[in-house]
């Protein structure tokens, strides 16, 4: 296992994604490099009132500490308490257009140590995690489908279940229990992952990232132009609160993050820049915003 060449794999990601995203907006991304006192720290990319993107922001963090948080043990009570490293990027990206998508996407690695102690015999204390998720607000087929698909490619030549078992997971991750509704139309998430050895689950993670360009970008440039007036805006801004009570109320990353002492702006960099709430509101059946809930805000098989 040598964590120095995921560090240099995923700065270089940060780097080849950053550059992908500013070509398309032509606005470049502000660099806020960061310490964190407790241990180690990192680069924000961020993007705020571009041509394309409202708000964006692509992360790159490298942190360690000395007693591991409740988030990061919930799935292994055996590490709780134990010094830990982690290291990942991480992107949000809130386009302007409200035809264009809300996206999501991480990959990370993770060790579990303890001072003067071991892993036992068959107990890895290293795992990688990640996947990404598209989060629409005026849904297209085309454009589900050409997601769930570049994801799908990315995990097969690793193994052919990889792809529907981590599907389901990011379904089941992403929904809004309080709403009873899928925070979008979902991708791929996978956590606690080193079931390949460390040579081909950091080769599966690589895969993933690497993909995410070609899964989103192509989405983004045929949607970016449409034509859109202040009733799409307002819906887009409503439809943003959903992802707010996700990334507070759920997302084990932010509380991670909050949790471990990390650096708040960075953890939140997530959040939409223009959100609304309403009372009990649905839309006008029949309409536009009505097919979002129908037709996509639902368990799908997209390929």
């Amino acid at each position: 296992m040598d964590s120095a060449i995921v560090k240099d794999y995923l700065t270089g990601l940060q780097t080849r994604i950053v550059d992908a995203l500013a070509a398309i907006d032509g606005k470049p991304f502000l660099v806020d490099t960061w310490q964190r006192p407790e241990g180690g720290g990192g680069t924000s990319r961020i993007i705020e009132e571009g041509k394309v993107f409202e708000r964006g922001g692509v992360g790159f963090s490298h942190v360690m500490g000395k007693n591991l948080p409740p988030s990061a043990a919930a799935n292994r009570p055996e590490i709780a308490g134990r010094s830990w490293e982690a290291m990942g990027v991480s992107l949000v990206l809130h386009p302007r257009n409200p035809y264009a998508p809300t996206v999501h996407m991480n990959v990370r690695f993770f060790i579990a140590t303890a001072e003067g102690e071991e892993p036992a015999a068959g107990a890895p204390m290293w795992w990688f995690g990640g996947g990404m998720d598209l989060t629409p607000y005026y849904g297209f087929e085309e454009d589900a489908r050409h997601f769930h698909q570049t994801c799908k490619d990315a995990l097969t030549p690793f193994r052919g279940d990889l792809y529907p078992r981590f599907k389901k997971w990011c379904d089941d991750y992403f929904f809004l229990k309080h709403r009873n509704e899928p925070r979008g139309v979902g991708g791929i998430f996978f956590d606690d992952f080193n079931a390949l050895g460390f040579d081909q689950s950091f080769a599966m993670m690589q895969s993933v990232g690497d993909a995410f360009i070609d899964a989103y970008a192509p989405i983004l440039t045929r949607r970016m132009n449409t034509p859109y007036g202040e009733r799409e805006r307002d819906f887009q801004a409503y439809r943003r609160g959903r992802y707010v009570e996700f990334n507070l109320v759920f997302d084990r990353g932010t509380h991670f993050g909050l949790q471990s002492g990390g650096r708040t702006e960075s953890i939140l960099m997530s959040l939409p820049p223009i959100v609304k709430w309403r009372y009990n509101w649905s839309p006008e059946a029949g309409s536009p915003e009505a097919r979002l809930y129908s037709d996509f805000l639902i368990a799908r098989d997209w390929v």
